[in-house]
């Protein structure tokens, strides 16, 4: 399982250096977008509105933009340095909370934890604790740039680590347009609705759910390929050596006729004159 962070967590004075792996994978069927002429792979290119040419990753800088068209560059030396300084830090559990305590919405991505060299007693030690108590705990951490608030919890013996959002980058639900208020609801009503409630209620089951949509879309594109209703694109055409020659040798071509031309014309202006010399 591949490595996306290593560091240090601790509580109290105990210290447990730990890799994280991230627990979950998108399964998402990525189609391409084709030029439906020659059926090639639609390209897109960094492009700069106002110089009018693409431009390469080395000619962009990273900006904030705190006003329409006003920014404040920041170098990527800068963006390192403080990324360095904050990741260097371990991370520190700050507070152990229930689980019930965190509305789901405040979740955001699963991690699990593994031991590091000379962590697995300390991670054993954590583990116990939180197994025991029922508890998890509260931290910070660094992971691609930003500061993410996270929970450390037990799942199948295994410690994880989950990203939760911040209380600012949670919307106010009471901007949440034509929710409506406290209705007059029928008492047969209600009881129906819990009765049908009490009949679709069961444990839950994760293997019984399934992406239905990605499982017929996969049959089809099985079922074309099988088929043969398939296509290739067309490779980029390359410069013809043989062609440029002759384009080269075609333009010298016509120089050499603009030269001629001038030069004839240049002599029947001047013949006059050379004439008028000779006959004084």
């Amino acid at each position: 399982m591949h490595t996306m962070w290593k560091g240090t967590i601790s509580f109290g004075l105990v210290n447990i250096p730990i890799k994280l792996h991230a627990a979950t994978e998108n399964k998402d069927i990525k189609l391409r977008q084709l030029h439906k002429e020659c059926q090639s792979p639609i390209q897109y290119e960094k492009v700069c509105p106002v110089c009018e040419k693409e431009i390469d990753n080395e000619d962009i800088v990273k900006a904030y933009e705190y006003a329409k068209n006003k920014f404040v560059v920041l170098d990527d030396d800068e963006l390192e340095k403080l990324k360095k300084e904050q990741e260097d830090k371990s991370v520190e559990i700050i507070d152990f909370v229930k689980l019930e305590e965190i509305d789901p919405i405040y979740f955001e991505k699963t991690y699990y934890m593994s031991p590091n060299d000379g962590g697995s007693k300390a991670y054993a030690l954590l583990r116990k604790s939180l197994q025991d108590t029922g508890k998890i705990g509260v931290a910070k951490i660094i992971i691609r740039s930003k500061e993410q608030l996270a929970i450390v919890r037990v799942y199948n013996n295994t410690l994880v680590m989950e990203t939760i959002h911040f209380p600012d980058e949670v919307r106010a639900v009471e901007n949440v347009p034509n929710v409506p208020a406290e209705e007059a609801l029928g008492e047969k009503e209600l009881e129906t609705a819990k009765m049908l409630i009490d009949q679709l209620t069961t444990e839950f089951d994760p293997e019984k759910y399934t992406d239905e949509y990605r499982t017929a879309l996969l049959d089809l594109i099985e079922e074309k390929k099988n088929n043969e209703q398939v296509t290739t694109a067309k490779d980029k055409p390359m410069p013809d050596n043989v062609t440029d020659l002759m384009a080269a040798l075609q333009a010298s071509l016509d120089r050499s006729k603009k030269g001629t031309t001038k030069k004839t014309t240049k002599r029947k202006t001047t013949a006059p004159k050379t004439k008028k010399a000779a006959s004084q």
